[in-house]
């Protein structure tokens, strides 16, 4: 993994909560599947191909070997490393199964490092609880996080984890934030200032914060966005708002130039190009170029 693709940076792509195997219906093929051809498609025969692909959780919608199948089959011709993690939705077992590469760790959890160009650490962390619908950090995830960073301490460091530690405002979809795996979690993170930022999904949604001091960005989903409704939901009074919507698949490229990290988030969908870079446009982007100093 010694290749970089954009400019001397790394690109790491991050598709997240896909939900392949969600409610089929009587169409050709499912509504999830789709999306996430399409996003493949564009992430892959864009301007913009990746070094490595995320896979950030709740690839499947049940955690069936059938789901996992499909996905692992639209993989298959990917050019680059994939890294996938275990959601809510997921299964371990069904996880190895389309990804041997992902070996337990003690434990059976399914966390790992990478080791990234341009001296980059990639830590993959696994939140799973079977039979949850949140998040988990248990003791032992936390003695093996621990671990990993000691092991480097002064190596800039990239996390991703399917459950986002935080309380976002979406009431329904959200933790308590005093939840024993967050505390744990920020427990081990305080102070590593190694960390250059933590990337999540789970939340459907493009959200920006800070956990234990460092950046933290839920990319949104491949499947199906949860609507923005930052309003108290009561579970006893059904108040009719609106909980999924129809918003474009989106997907994350986060872009490692061997000093700082930027996030970037494309929707996927059909638009026109309303400038290209002809002999007319040439004198404004040199004039750009040349404002740089």
């Amino acid at each position: 993994m010694n290749a970089v693709s954009s400019g001397g940076a790394v690109l790491i792509a991050q598709m997240t909560d896909i939900h392949v195997g969600f409610a089929p219906d009587e169409q050709p093929e499912e509504l999830n599947l789709t999306r996430f051809r399409a996003t493949l498609a564009r992430l892959l025969e864009g301007p913009n191909r990746p070094d490595l692909l995320v896979l950030s959780g709740d690839i499947t919608d049940h955690g069936d070997a059938e789901s996992f199948a499909k996905t692992a089959a639209l993989l298959a011709d990917c050019p680059c490393p994939i890294l996938p993690l275990v959601g809510n939705h997921d299964s371990r077992a069904g996880l190895i199964g389309a990804f041997p590469q992902v070996v337990p760790a003690e434990g059976g959890f399914l966390h790992y490092v990478v080791e990234a160009p341009l001296g980059l650490r990639i830590i993959c962390l696994d939140t799973l609880e079977e039979g949850r619908h949140g998040g988990a950090f248990c003791a032992a995830r936390a003695s093996w996080l621990t671990e990993r960073l000691a092991e480097a301490p002064d190596q800039p460091t990239l996390i991703f984890m399917h459950h986002p530690p935080v309380v976002a405002g979406i009431d329904w979809m959200d933790p308590a934030p005093d939840e024993a795996w967050i505390t744990r979690l920020r427990a081990v993170l305080e102070g590593q200032h190694q960390v250059q930022a933590i990337h999540c999904g789970h939340l459907h949604r493009p959200i920006t914060t800070r956990f234990a001091g460092i950046p933290l960005g839920v990319t949104p989903s491949v499947a199906p966005l949860v609507a923005m409704d930052l309003n108290p939901i009561d579970k006893d009074v059904p108040d009719n708002r609106a909980l999924i919507t129809t918003e474009q698949p989106t997907y994350a490229l986060h872009r490692w130039d061997g000093t700082s990290l930027v996030s970037h988030y494309e929707r996927v969908g059909d638009w026109q190009v309303l400038a290209h870079f002809h002999a007319g446009l040439q004198p404004m982007i040199e004039v750009m170029f040349a404002e740089r100093g």
